[in-house]
């Protein structure tokens, strides 16, 4: 019997394989999702064994994403690029606004959002999302942040973006999944020299650096799950804007860039992760 209010795996859409767990579906069960299977709900609980603060921090992690997207539409950014979307989770409680295409169209209608990701997964939820305003777009692809190219020739992006406007590129919480082999930074570079002058990347990435031990025991979890993880160091992360002008305050843990006034700031080792917004000149 499967647990109530979740998938049963018996009955994923072609081409989703249940037996191995994925991040998106990882995160979206620690943030109180449904749309995720027992595989990945059992590697979520070993992550959260011997890293606890997981769910703090991706929470702090939704928080940076809605505040930037925020700032940047008012701002006046239109178009967003998000890659490595992941799944949509329980709305908050406050009943605030959690997509990104919600997001940024509440502050201005006309905004456009493309979703990708390389979870076949979040195509099927993808019709779930509330749909976009009359006055914007949104689309979905299926495609792997290894291959930026491919992504930039997408018919669905390309139908949704303008390329030669200004676009902000969302990479939250998903460069970790990248080894240095991979050339990550290369990765980024592609995506922003297809863009033009006053486009922005948005991008967060988990960290060991406010607890080693800790972070060393779940990157040993994600390996053995499948689900292998590199975490890097604030000047590592930080090698991603150097071409770009970094918005104040620079890059900072995700709690503490331009947080709402008045709320509470959790412990650094629960939160683990950095996140910066900047300006391509």
């Amino acid at each position: 019997m499967t647990e109530p209010n979740q998938p049963d795996s018996r009955l994923a859409p072609p081409g989703i394989d249940t037996t191995v767990a994925h991040p998106a579906r990882m995160l979206n069960y620690v943030l109180g999702g449904t749309a995720n299977f027992p595989v990945d709900r059992e590697a979520a609980e070993r992550r959260l064994r011997v890293l606890p603060g997981w769910r703090t921090s991706a929470q702090q992690n939704r928080a940076f994403h809605g505040r930037a997207i925020r700032l940047l539409a008012h701002t006046g950014i239109t178009q967003f690029l998000d890659i490595g979307a992941g799944l949509p989770a329980a709305r908050p409680s406050t009943g605030q606004a959690s997509t990104a295409h919600e997001i940024a169209q509440a502050v201005n209608p006309a905004c456009r959002v493309a979703y990708v990701d390389n979870d076949p997964l979040v195509l099927v939820h993808a019709r779930t999302l509330l749909p976009s305003r009359p006055e914007g777009r949104v689309s979905f692809s299926q495609a792997d942040l290894r291959e930026p190219d491919h992504i930039l020739a997408d018919p669905a992006v390309r139908g949704t973006l303008d390329l030669g406007q200004p676009v902000a590129l969302m990479l939250l919480a998903v460069l970790h999944f990248i080894p240095d082999r991979d050339d990550p930074v290369g990765i980024v570079q592609t995506l922003l020299d297809a863009l033009p002058t006053g486009s922005y990347l948005i991008a967060s990435h988990p960290t060991q650096d406010f607890d080693p031990v800790r972070g060393e025991e779940a990157t040993q979890v994600g390996h053995a799950a499948g689900v292998p993880v590199w975490l890097r160091t604030h000047a590592e992360f930080t090698g991603f804007f150097a071409r770009l002008d970094l918005l104040d305050p620079g890059v900072v843990l995700v709690s503490d860039w331009r947080p709402e006034p008045g709320l509470p700031r959790p412990d650094p080792r629960l939160v683990t992760c950095y996140g910066a917004v900047a300006r391509k000149p």
